[in-house]
């Protein structure tokens, strides 16, 4: 296989109609593999499932090449693939010896957000504890990051969408259900190969281009752009791997596409960017990422994680099969000496939301408390509240998810403590005072922000003039935090 010819769509179509056939879908998968077997196999274990798979079904067939990477017959081959097994040898997808057929390449059934996808990429290395070295131009399948940008990503219609550093085309599929126009773009040419043969596996309409970063789509302007770029934090030492390594220093390349960003946007434009960034010695994170950023746009920054140095080296390092060789002690050595160097101490990880057209309006804020997913529509929400007209005369509703916590001694008369909290989305908890409990109590539409506060005056016996211009900025942040709704 060549890594810039496009795949046959009547590949795609045939292989799709086999795919069907076979009900080779997550939750198929899933019920057949059991508990046991599901869980090993995210451990990188397969033989709970080897043993489940055992009956030659077309379904337990494609299961076992392509998930569990064990080969199969050739006769239950050419049963759950008909006609296609010496197609996907050519194609790449497979190889065949003397009755035996093994997977060269992964396809898996995806789920997420009511969206069924098939997807092709690299096949899953360490499995079952084997070496784990991959190639430079090694593409990733559905992960982690993957998931976790996809559940990122706001789900209105939009016009054009960009998928910057595509990989297999994971989150091109994702866009192609919600935009008019979507590019995808990537360095790696095995990767944009795979999105070519994913699109067309799932009846997508995608414009595949080969380029670093924006060079591909220059001068153009899109209404959403998602990325999960190679944001790994590295002295870039040893071999490159595309998907994780962008060959800039530090996390330039971060830096590189939130400073890119804006002039790719429409006016309200939005760019969604999981990322890693370097917690630098003596500078504050949000002070640092904000630098980042231009007064014209507003942003939602999110950190999710901290990673301590020597925990983040591990990972990589285990991650590109370095781990247990010779040359582990050494490289991991030099990637410390290359943080201590740097002044980084700890790097940060979480999401990156830059919205074109707006006022500046920018929160960084640290939550590592668990949220909603996909936390999409919260971010939505969050760039409408932050633009919505708030005064004494807005008629404010509190959201139904919002509860209030209290504390205190038994037989108290005011608790000590008074926390309200959200039950979806981003789960965010407050303390607040009386009065602002009594705010978000009586925000109901039908009084105005300027009502409830007289009548907490009144019960209080407080100044109302003095309560209306100290709350004021209160009840703006409780709608910026999502507690209070326009």
């Amino acid at each position: 296989m060549t890594g810039d010819v496009a795949p046959e769509v009547s590949l795609a179509t045939d292989l799709r109609a086999a795919l069907v056939a076979a009900d080779f879908t997550y939750d198929a998968v899933a019920e057949l593999l059991g508990d046991q077997g599901h869980r090993a196999l995210s451990r990188n274990e397969t033989t709970p499932g080897v043993r489940r798979t055992a009956d030659g079904s077309a379904l337990s067939t494609l299961t076992r090449l392509f998930l569990l990477q064990t080969p199969t017959t050739h006769v239950e081959a050419e049963r759950a693939l008909p006609g296609l097994v010496d197609r996907l040898c050519n194609a790449g997808l497979l190889e065949q010896s003397v009755g035996e057929v093994a997977a060269r390449m992964d396809c898996r059934p995806y789920s997420s957000d009511d969206v069924d996808l098939w997807v092709v990429s690299d096949l899953t290395p360490g499995l079952d504890g084997a070496p784990m070295r991959v190639g430079t131009d090694h593409v990733l399948g559905i992960s982690s990051a993957s998931t976790s940008l996809a559940q990122l990503t706001v789900r209105d219609g939009v016009g054009r969408a960009l998928d910057l550093g595509t990989g297999c085309g994971v989150q091109a599929l994702h866009l192609a259900t919600h935009a008019a126009q979507v590019v995808a773009t990537d360095v790696n040419r095995r990767a944009l190969w795979m999105t070519r043969l994913n699109a067309a596996l799932n009846g997508a309409t995608v414009d595949v281009r080969e380029g670093s970063f924006f060079e591909p789509v220059a001068g153009e302007r899109f209404d959403l752009i998602a990325t999960n770029p190679p944001f790994v934090i590295s002295p870039a030492t040893g071999e490159r791997l595309v998907y994780r390594d962008s060959g800039l220093p530090g996390d330039r390349v971060v830096e590189d596409i939130v400073r890119a960003a804006p002039d790719h946007l429409t006016e309200h434009g939005l760019c969604q960017i999981l990322a890693n960034w370097s917690i630098v010695r003596g500078t504050d994170w949000d002070e640092r990422l904000a630098s980042w950023l231009t007064d014209d746009c507003d942003a939602l920054v999110i950190q999710r994680e901290v990673i301590d140095p020597s925990e983040y080296v591990e990972m990589w390092l285990k991650d590109e099969g370095v781990h247990g060789t010779p040359d582990y002690p050494h490289r991991y050595d030099t990637w410390l000496a290359w943080f201590d160097d740097q002044g980084i101490e700890g790097v940060g990880f979480g999401w990156i939301n830059v919205r074109a057209g707006g006022n500046g309006r920018q929160r960084l804020e640290d939550w590592r408390y668990d949220v909603e997913q996909p936390i999409g529509p919260a971010i939505a929400d969050h760039f409408t509240a932050i633009h919505a007209d708030v005064d004494l005369a807005s008629h404010l509703v509190a959201r139904e998810d919002v509860m209030q916590e209290t504390q205190g001694p038994p037989g108290a008369e005011d608790p000590a403590t008074i926390v309200v909290r959200q039950q979806r989305g981003f789960r965010r908890a407050r303390q607040v005072d009386t009065v602002e409990a009594a705010l978000i109590g009586a925000s109901d539409g039908d009084l105005s922000v300027g009502q409830i506060l007289d009548a907490v005056a009144d019960l209080t016996a407080a100044d109302a003039r003095q309560l209306r211009e100290t709350y004021l900025p209160v009840v703006r942040e409780l709608v910026d935090e999502g507690f209070l709704a326009t």
